[in-house]
């Protein structure tokens, strides 16, 4: 049996098993074991039928398997209605695929820990066998089980292989585009186009190169119209896996950024590129020099929560390393802005 002396979700040390932190935040209190009852192996097997139907039946984007679970009492059940958490088992592949779910992990409590951004909550959980999984918890679904309304930025910028006649419609587009759909779409857009610059500078930071239109999504809580920019989910560092580009967009920041001096003179985004960004999506100067400080003052946090994580030693210094050529990429200010 798997032996823990650390959170599986908060990353807090001298637990065995799930936090009491972690066990509100994602079980609503419940005393839910961070084992399951059944392995990988014997879930596709036995339950094969029930996957393929969650697969076709539930609302979740990608193309990695995913598992849709239900909270009976205290164990987590594989059920093909009314889920409450999403399963990411392991991928197939990638390069370090068996370690994608503590990449994910681990990406996503520096997003909350270190950032405070709004994110989904979430953890590692792991198989009768040991085998990892990641597990996050819909923020989609309101305590009484009813769905809020959702829809992504592929839907709502009408980018669908049906409207675009493309296959890769998710990455053809521009951050500045999200942001003036925020404007059109969102009753509160400044809040929402801040939260955003601020996930376009952290997936940039932790080598996220997949954060395509269908990753980001408004929700709609109480379903009167008044949406906001949804929690941010399926955070972590690509490159770990994959030799990806910086942005997943093709038209990355905005639609000719690779023009702006800054860029043109490094050959990279840097400061002056986020922050003229900001400028561009109509966000107040004092509060992106804000945002970009909280960017730049925080690598001892990351550090210390890169060491508790469940990366292999390896990964975790790979995972630092990438963090910090892109920390010192930021940090390179054209005009001394900093």
């Amino acid at each position: 049996m798997l032996q823990l002396n650390i959170c599986p979700s908060t990353l807090k040390e001298g637990y065995t098993s799930y936090s009491p932190i972690a066990l509100r935040q994602l079980f609503n209190g419940k005393k839910v074991s961070h084992l399951l009852k059944y392995s990988i192996t014997d879930a596709k097997k036995e339950l094969r039928k029930v996957l393929i139907e969650n697969r076709t039946r539930i609302s979740i984007s990608g193309v990695q398997e995913k598992f849709s679970l239900k909270l009976q009492k205290r164990e987590l059940e594989l059920t093909d209605k009314m889920g409450e958490y999403i399963l990411k088992p392991i991928p197939t592949d990638l390069d370090n695929v068996e370690f994608a779910p503590a990449n994910e992990h681990i990406t996503m409590q520096i997003a909350a820990q270190v950032y405070k951004l709004n994110v989904a909550k979430n953890g590692l959980i792991f198989f009768a066998d040991n085998e990892p999984a990641y597990i996050t918890k819909r923020f989609d679904i309101m305590p009484d089980g009813n769905r809020c309304l959702k829809e992504d930025f592929a839907s709502l910028l009408q980018k669908t292989s049906e409207h675009t006649n493309s296959k890769n419609y998710k990455y053809e587009s521009s951050y500045n585009e999200m942001a003036k759909a925020i404007d059109i779409f969102l009753p509160a857009p400044m809040i929402a186009k801040e939260n955003l610059f601020k996930l376009c500078v952290f997936n940039y930071l932790f080598s996220n190169g997949d954060a395509h239109l269908k990753n980001f999504s408004v929700i709609d809580y109480y379903q009167d119209g008044h949406y906001q920019l949804a929690p941010a989910y399926d955070l972590l560092c690509t490159r770990l896996h994959i030799l990806d580009r910086d942005f997943a967009l093709t038209d990355a920041l905005y639609d000719g950024d690779h023009i702006h001096q800054s860029y043109a003179h490094y050959g990279f985004h840097a400061y002056e590129d986020f922050y003229d960004f900001g400028i561009k999506i109509g966000l107040v100067p004092k509060r992106i020099l804000q945002f970009l400080q909280l960017f730049l003052s925080k690598s001892s946090e990351v550090e210390t929560l890169v060491a508790k994580c469940f990366l292999p030693e390896d990964l975790k210094n790979e995972y630092l390393k990438l963090y910090n050529v892109k920390l010192k990429r930021l940090k390179i200010s054209f005009t001394n802005k900093i």
